[in-house]
């Protein structure tokens, strides 16, 4: 549905409405190859945005230093959701020099020799949700068993978040994440997560360990950065670890089970993984609407159009993934397929800082249930999957399967 504006271009109203399984969202997928630079109007906020779908336009926006994140604090700006996930203060809302600095202090959480450890704890907890699952026999839901208990085990070792607490976090993961959650709510659950991040961080101050947690709050006491800043960006690396990674390999694992002759193949030369791991990140749409936005802090050019200073600018990256100016039959799931990256985890200055832990999680899991299960199958018929309604990252509810 469009709706024609007194002054200027047409504004696309985008309902974002509950898809199944790997489906693109209708309207960034007919914008992509009619308007790739498009105004749109979305459920929350006031006024409208331009949304921007083609590959190599997402690639010059999220790239250009005039885009400003930090200017989004405190605004009433177009959304998917009735408020704004990202805290102010974070890195995921911060422009340079501020994003820099914050950037610099967990990039020692991505070192080599962290991610071997965290690869040795990830390989070792694997086998043992394996062994269990296996024990239990079939029917079984990966996303219970497997998948979820996984990923928030590595969150936990990567944070320093003790297990006790992990029901907490998921129940303010569910609150902060679903599209219906009022404003107030979400910022009284955002209240809580801050204290309780804040108390972790005064803990590991005078108990420090070797995890993230820790490292923050060294860098808060040496004047490296502020408390706010500190539960900003680990509440972003929590949320993320534990809702995005678990429904990416539950949706990967679903895919993979839709498509048996490419995955036989994977099977037969696991060698192959990585990349195929690649391929699985492009053509899953993670999320349902738009992240976080910018706003233009002087005219742009983008895909012949011009952006004003003072614009908000949204990116869509499923809808970049399958550009087909970029991406050969880009509806079409290809193990082997060598071109273009994807723009899964974004781009540029906020491309995502867990890239590498979450391709990791990916790898293990997939490499565990492909060499242990040689017969998974689902339980039920393709078409009977639940899938995740009203919430911001795509998945499905559960995924039984069998072997």
């Amino acid at each position: 549905m469009t709706a024609p504006e007194h002054h200027g271009p047409v504004v696309h109203d985008w309902a974002v409405v509950p898809l199944p399984a790997t489906d693109p969202d209708p309207l960034p997928r007919r914008l992509l190859r009619e308007e790739p630079v498009a105004r749109v109007r979305l459920p929350y906020g006031e006024g409208h945005a331009w949304l921007v779908t083609r590959y190599e336009d997402i690639r010059q926006i999220t790239s250009d230093p005039r885009m400003s994140r930090a200017l989004t604090a405190g605004r009433p700006l177009p959304s998917s959701t009735p408020h704004t996930l990202a805290p102010a203060g974070g890195v995921g809302r911060a422009d340079p020099p501020d994003h820099t600095r914050l950037r610099k202090l967990i990039a020692p959480t991505f070192t080599r020799r962290r991610m071997r450890a965290l690869r040795a704890h990830t390989e070792e907890r694997t086998a043992d949700l394996a062994a269990r699952t296996q024990d239990a026999g079939p029917p079984a839901d990966l996303t219970e068993t497997f998948i979820g208990p996984l990923s928030a085990s590595v969150v936990a070792e990567l944070l320093g978040v003790p297990a006790a607490d992990l029901d907490r976090v998921h129940a303010w993961r569910e609150a902060v994440l679903r599209h219906d959650t009022t404003e107030a709510d979400a910022e009284s659950v955002k209240g809580e997560i801050a204290a309780y991040v804040a108390g972790l961080a005064r803990h590991r101050a005078e108990h420090p360990a070797d995890d993230l947690i820790s490292e923050l709050a060294a860098a808060r006491a040496a004047g490296g950065l502020s408390t706010p800043e500190l539960v900003s960006t680990a509440v972003m690396l929590t949320l993320n670890g534990l809702d995005a990674v678990r429904n990416i390999v539950a949706t990967m694992v679903y895919v993979l089970l839709v498509h048996p002759d490419q995955t036989a193949k994977l099977r037969a030369e696991p060698a192959r993984l990585p990349p195929a791991v690649e391929e699985l990140l492009r053509y899953i749409p993670q999320r349902n609407g738009v992240g976080m936005p910018r706003i233009a802090t002087a005219d742009i050019d983008v895909g012949g159009v011009t952006v004003r200073a003072g614009d908000v600018v949204h990116v869509f990256y499923p809808a970049a993934n399958r550009d087909p100016a970029v991406f050969t039959d880009p509806d079409r799931l290809d193990l082997e397929r060598d071109e273009a990256p994807h723009l899964a985890f974004g781009h540029g200055l906020h491309y995502c800082a867990g890239a590498a832990l979450a391709r990791m999680e990916a790898e293990v899991m997939l490499s565990t249930l492909l060499t242990r299960f040689p017969a998974l199958a689902l339980a039920v018929a393709p078409e009977r999957l639940a899938w995740r309604r009203g919430t911001v990252n795509r998945g499905p509810v559960a995924l039984p399967v069998t072997w």
